[in-house]
């Protein structure tokens, strides 16, 4: 037997309707908050471990990121005051300056700080210290590899007389080709080690290739040009403009003693 249709607008349906909407609710909220209670007990003390953890990197991080900028800021200060001595012509105490900071724990400054000192030990005629402090560079894996290149064409060029060319070749070979930084000095070095060996055939290309090098510095190019031209190779490319290069008297350069 059929219900009879209730009218929808009687009160009490209307009630009704109204209390069995409230009652839904009431249990809907019931049941998110039973979850987020479970959800709680379950996963909030992981989560707080984890924020706490996060929150501890972040300081941490803030604290190295502001040290690093103090030392690097100090670091740079303290270089700056020991070529000013050197400037000056206070040597001994430029290098006592720079031997304090050779020790300390910035890295980059102290790789700095060993190169001066070992240009201040070449000046001095003191090349077992040189030959020790550039050394000391290479081997540390801490020192920039710019630093570490640079420091190992200064450690051959200061052991050139006392080393076999071919350790010079295979040593510094690697550094002496086109658009790397050190290309002029390294190359010019390995030539001399060809030269050293009798292999004017593979000194001379090498020099040449340095010559017209625009991004090596002048005073290179030039001493190259002068060596490739005595060796029969022609490194000119444009006379007048190696001539202005050369100065008004069109002398060239004398080549180095390495």
């Amino acid at each position: 037997m059929a219900l009879p249709p209730t009218d929808p607008t009687d009160k009490a349906v209307i009630r009704r309707s109204a209390e069995h909407d409230m009652f839904v609710r009431e249990v809907d909220e019931a049941v998110r908050q039973e979850d987020v209670t479970s959800f709680a007990r379950k996963y909030g003390l992981p989560i707080g471990v984890a924020l706490v953890v996060i929150l501890l990197a972040f300081g941490g991080y803030l604290f190295w990121d502001n040290r690093q900028e103090q030392q690097l800021e100090q670091g740079s200060e303290e270089l700056i005051g020991a070529l000013d001595e050197l400037e000056a012509g206070n040597r001994d105490l430029a290098n006592t300056e720079l031997a304090a900071l050779a020790d300390s724990d910035n890295k980059g400054a102290a790789a700095m700080a060993a190169m001066l000192r070992a240009g201040i030990a070449l000046e001095e005629n003191r090349t077992e210290d040189a030959v020790a402090l550039y050394t000391g560079l290479i081997d540390n894996s801490d020192t920039p590899s710019e630093l570490r290149d640079l420091a190992l064409i200064r450690l051959m060029t200061a052991r050139f007389d006392a080393v076999e060319p071919q350790e010079v070749i295979e040593r510094v070979g690697p550094l002496a080709v086109p658009d790397n930084a050190y290309f002029g000095s390294a190359g010019e070095l390995v030539a001399f080690a060809y030269l050293k060996q009798n292999k004017p055939d593979q000194a001379g290309p090498l020099l040449v290739a340095i010559a017209k090098d625009d991004e090596v510095p002048q005073s290179i190019r030039a001493r190259t040009r002068q060596l490739a031209g005595l060796l029969g190779f022609d490194a000119i490319e444009d006379v007048e403009a190696t001539l202005d290069e050369l100065g008004a008297g069109g002398q060239p350069a004398a080549a180095p003693n390495p």
